[in-house]
């Protein structure tokens, strides 16, 4: 619908740590992306590239101190708030009618995520009694239900369980039906398949998008996965050193990566069919916060800047030429030393690099994609 607005947008979000060293680093550093109702939008990068703290900044889960959200906009139109409100301003009180309720979260880690001396019924039934007025019968009735809908066998006698009972695959199970028991609009699954084998791997990520079909629930899947994504995703943000380098449709990111970083994931991954004595690999890793290099990023690991600088003047300095406010005066960008802006390069697909085609014709906008791929169509229909 051409009036559609996104259920949750997160505009130029910046979140810092003290630093050993003294002062104050970026662990995300602008950080632009939305997700309209009942989409998928997976955010994709290493280790340390700030998706994590992004997923915990929606709920205001970062400790501050020591952390402090420098600047940014959270917005959120769920169903109780459908004009806007900003997640950053809540106060506590506010902020735990949203969490669990309006919004919720799977944790990378079920064993260390559920308490161990709680039984799983007292865990799930938690927030179900914080945030639904109902007696604790018709709790314990709602929670039963729940481990129902995630596929654990005799429910009942689950809910009195402790968690060091269950096997990695159910306390995963558990950890959605916690998350799912008061019916969220909005979900946060930051990899929600992390240690688990291949088989409960593909059942957990089969039950999750069952459930968002059953409940009409937007998702944002974090993971370093692109089989995951592929599978699951509608759209993709591509997260390096604190920033989003790469954002569009699954099919446009998938299709035509622009950015190198994004270019080196995918050639990392092993395809089916083809035989190679070894796969791609991007050198060196992704950098401590306080750590992180002058302009883009990305530059020291990049296979564009290292060739243009062996090809360039003596002082090795990498520079293009890109569009200014004015079509028609250019400036000279270094990759060393100034910071690549996210531009829609082409429609509907957004990259952070000087040598993306079109970046030099393009403006810096704040990504938005509604895009959500056909539900597949069942036998019954």
């Amino acid at each position: 619908m051409p009036d559609e607005r996104p259920l949750l947008e997160i505009n130029d979000l910046a979140v810092s740590f003290p630093s050993p060293a003294g002062g104050r680093v970026g662990a995300v550093r602008g950080v632009s992306l939305s997700v309209y109702p009942k989409q998928t939008l997976a955010v994709v990068g290493e280790s340390g590239c700030g998706k994590s703290v992004t997923a915990l900044s929606v709920l205001q889960l970062i400790p501050t101190p020591p952390g402090k959200y420098e600047k940014g906009v959270i917005t959120w139109r769920g169903q109780q708030s459908p004009e806007g409100v900003d997640l950053l301003r809540l106060n506590d009180k506010q902020m735990r009618s949203v969490r669990g309720n309006q919004i919720a979260m799977i944790f990378q880690e079920p064993m260390t995520s559920l308490n161990p001396v709680y039984t799983v019924g007292e865990q799930v039934m938690e927030a179900v009694l914080l945030h639904q007025k109902v007696t604790r019968k018709q709790a314990q009735m709602i929670a039963e239900r729940a481990l129902a809908d995630v596929g654990i066998p005799d429910p009942a006698a689950r809910l009195k369980e402790y968690p060091h009972r269950l096997s990695g695959g159910m306390r995963q199970r558990v950890m959605i039906a916690m998350a799912l028991a008061c019916e969220p609009e909005l979900l946060l699954a930051d990899e929600p398949t992390t240690a688990l084998d291949v088989t409960i791997q593909a059942q957990i990520l089969e039950l999750l998008r069952s459930l968002q079909h059953k409940r009409n629930m937007a998702v944002i899947l974090i993971t370093h996965d692109l089989g995951v994504v592929a599978q699951n995703a509608d759209v993709v943000a591509v997260m390096y050193a604190g920033r989003v380098v790469e954002y569009g449709s699954v099919e446009t990111i998938f299709r035509g990566p622009m950015h190198p970083y994004t270019k080196g994931l995918f050639g990392s991954m092993p395809v089916l069919g083809s035989h190679r004595d070894r796969l791609a690999t991007i050198p060196g890793n992704v950098p401590h916060p306080s750590e992180f290099p002058t302009g883009c990023a990305f530059h020291p690991r990049c296979d564009l800047t290292r060739h243009k600088a062996e090809n360039a003047s003596p002082d090795k300095t990498v520079r293009i030429a890109v569009r200014n406010a004015n079509p028609d005066h250019r400036v000279m960008l270094d990759c060393t030393r100034d910071i690549p802006a996210l531009r829609e390069v082409k429609p509907g697909h957004w990259a952070a690099c000087v040598f993306a085609e079109g970046y030099a014709d393009a403006k810096p906008t704040t990504p938005d994609v509604a895009y959500r791929r056909p539900e597949p169509v069942t036998a019954d229909e």
